[in-house]
């Protein structure tokens, strides 16, 4: 006999580790990266707040104390607020992996990535806990914020494969390819083109955050670099990226791309701008804070959209049935592991 008890405990055991890819695993999939992004824009305003030693130990906010106290006010508050949004992560992290738990056998990637995920938060947490033991040396900073940038990258991956796998739900189409539309060698360099341009923009940025006044406290050491010449270097593939997206616009055009495609390019063309405009602002107006946690925001959205278009011209992944939708004398589901 099955009690109550016992049905309501399946129902949300079916709901939290769905038998397929259900809107659960798609929400999951959104809430990984604008997560990732969002810890990039939280741990900008702990630098630009000079927030950055408002807890002084790690992994103790003070020698006596976990947690902020009322005595070390804002600054305090907002830099143990900032370690808080770790718990956020952690927990979205592990629903994500059981969301796709029962489908491991036949999408073991997806499961490889959100467990690299999860794996990623502790590490995001020792880099930011030497961040503080060195008081906020800009080179174990920018580490923490490639990391960061990387988790992104990664979160991006997996909400664009399980979106694909949740339309072949809806639409009921045996396997939807990420890459839905045609490219060319050219459109698929120039999309290799960008994300690597991309990882270089991100890295110099790094450098002129270093070199620059906003270091998260007063006392914080800063590169001696000339802050002219590295943002410079910075903006050099800014350029670059600009070339292989102005290319992208014109040849998809020209060639039989799908919508996916098209949506894609002017995705990481719109944030292109965005970022391009703010960054021009901030250098020349001062780097005044706001403007500067804009520019933080658009790390993140290029981060994203630069995977995305990756993504849409070289990716060969395409959907396929989960262990309980295999029709009857399908491949067994070991050979599907590549899925």
């Amino acid at each position: 006999m099955t009690t109550s008890g016992d049905q309501t405990t399946r129902r949300w055991s079916d709901v939290l580790m769905p038998r397929t890819f259900t809107l659960w695993t798609m929400v999951l999939g959104i809430a990984s990266v604008i997560s990732q992004v969002g810890i990039i824009v939280t741990g900008g305003a702990v630098r630009l707040t000079a927030s950055g030693l408002g807890c002084s130990e790690w992994p103790r906010c003070t020698p006596e104390s976990y947690v902020a106290t009322p005595e070390m006010g804002i600054n305090g508050a907002i830099e143990f607020g900032n370690r808080l949004l770790t718990f956020v992560l952690a927990a979205i992290a592990v629903l994500t992996i059981l969301a796709l738990w029962r489908v491991r056998k036949t999408h073991r990637n997806l499961v490889i990535m959100s467990i690299v995920l999860l794996f990623g938060i502790p590490g995001q947490a020792v880099i930011g806990g030497i961040t503080v033991w060195t008081d906020l040396n800009p080179w174990i900073v920018m580490l923490h914020f490639l990391l960061s940038a990387g988790m992104v990258s990664i979160a991006a991956l997996l909400a664009h494969r399980i979106g694909a796998e949740r339309r072949a739900r809806i639409t009921r189409t045996p396997a939807v390819k990420l890459q839905d539309g045609a490219s060319t060698k050219l459109t698929s360099i120039s999309a290799v083109v960008v994300y690597i341009a991309g990882w270089f923009t991100l890295i110099f940025g790094t450098i002129v955050t270093g070199s620059g006044p906003h270091g998260g406290d007063p006392s914080a050491p800063r590169h001696d670099f000339d802050p002219l010449i590295v943002t410079r270097f910075h903006t050099a593939p800014v350029y670059l990226m600009t070339l292989m997206a102005l290319i992208l616009l014109v040849v998809m055009y020209r060639i039989n791309t799908s919508q996916r495609q098209r949506r894609a390019v002017w995705g990481f063309t719109a944030v292109l701008v965005f970022q391009a405009l703010v960054g021009f602002y901030q250098h020349f107006n001062g780097l005044p804070i706001a403007v500067v946690l804009l520019h933080m925001l658009g790390t993140g959205l290029v981060a994203w959209m630069m995977t995305i278009v990756l993504d849409v011209f070289n990716s060969k992944y395409a959907t396929r049935p989960t262990e309980t939708e295999l029709p009857t004398g399908d491949a067994a589901p070991e050979q599907l592991t590549n899925a």
